[in-house]
């Protein structure tokens, strides 16, 4: 990981409130793709997003405030070419796990959707009681995919591997071997459309929020692939699945998860820049914001 930040910040951010020292938040950009089976490009996606996020407004309308005081730093790219893997992981988690030491909230830019694992693994170093929001269209519950225990279609199997607790949402595709794993588990899954039928009804959405809510222990690693939402709301993914949530579904909950539980670490993974214009980075740039602001 390079120590100096490149010449264009997160939020083009003033010194004062990206300096490394002083910042609580450290973006981390990792692009890496060296497993996707669709769609490619998200190798460019760390660093759209940052340039993105200098058009973002830095007041909050929802929240009516300003959050980048706490300090936002932008690290240098992590390096994964010409590695396996296994190797990939490593280097991911090393980098991680040098900004976690330092007491910084690592919120880390994809690149594809494995990376997440070693995001996680340094996260458990310094919380071992932590739980997963995993916010997806995919279960990605495959043991292997194409000969590869670190595909992108096995991120939450190797979080499993972890023996952490872990809640699913936006869950709209998976297999049917997938779909046996989950049939023998505990583990919390609320999928799209049990979502979608609740849109009419307040009382029903705030059930299910409840249901993730009683699923994750107080320190939550929050990981988002971007395709959770609609293709109409961000196309720019490599395999983009119709009948996803929509911005304020996936905020409003990202808001009560910050209200009731302590968000440590995040990624944001998965986005394809320049598909219809730039709509999925812009909006990949105002949720890594949105989950700065819900986490203070």
């Amino acid at each position: 990981m390079k120590t100096q930040p490149p010449r264009i910040n997160f939020l083009d951010l003033e010194p004062q409130f990206s300096d490394y020292q002083a910042s609580r938040f450290a973006i981390l950009p990792v692009p890496y793709e060296g497993s996707v089976t669709y769609g490619t490009g998200t190798a460019g996606g760390p660093a759209a997003v940052i340039q993105a996020s200098t058009q973002v407004e830095l007041f909050d309308e929802e929240l009516q405030g300003e959050f980048f005081g706490a300090g936002v730093f932008t690290a240098g790219p992590v390096d994964c070419q010409s590695l396996s893997p296994e190797q990939v992981q490593e280097q991911i988690c090393t980098a991680a796990s040098k900004l976690l030491a330092d007491g910084k909230f690592v919120l880390a830019l994809g690149g594809e959707h494995s990376v997440s694992v070693a995001l996680i693994k340094a996260a458990t170093e310094r919380w071992p009681d932590l739980s997963v929001l995993h916010l997806d269209a995919h279960a990605d519950l495959r043991d292997s995919y194409q000969q590869s225990k670190y595909s992108h279609a096995c991120v939450l199997r190797r979080v499993w591997d972890l023996s952490l607790p872990t809640v699913s949402v936006g869950i709209r595709s998976y297999s049917l071997q997938e779909s046996r794993v989950l049939d023998n588990s505990s583990h919390t899954l609320i999928t799209a459309r049990q979502i979608a039928r609740t849109r009419s009804d307040r009382s029903a959405q705030e059930r299910w929020t409840d249901q993730v809510l009683v699923g994750l222990s107080d320190n939550v690693y929050l990981s988002v692939d971007i395709d959770v939402f609609d293709p109409s709301q961000a196309p720019g993914t490599g395999t983009p699945e119709p009948g996803g949530l929509d911005w304020y579904e996936v905020t409003a909950l990202l808001r009560r998860v910050g209200q009731t539980k302590q968000i440590i670490s995040a990624d944001i993974v998965e986005v394809i820049p320049q598909i219809a214009g730039h709509v999925t980075e812009f909006l990949a740039a105002r949720l890594a914001y949105k989950i700065i602001a819900y986490s203070q």
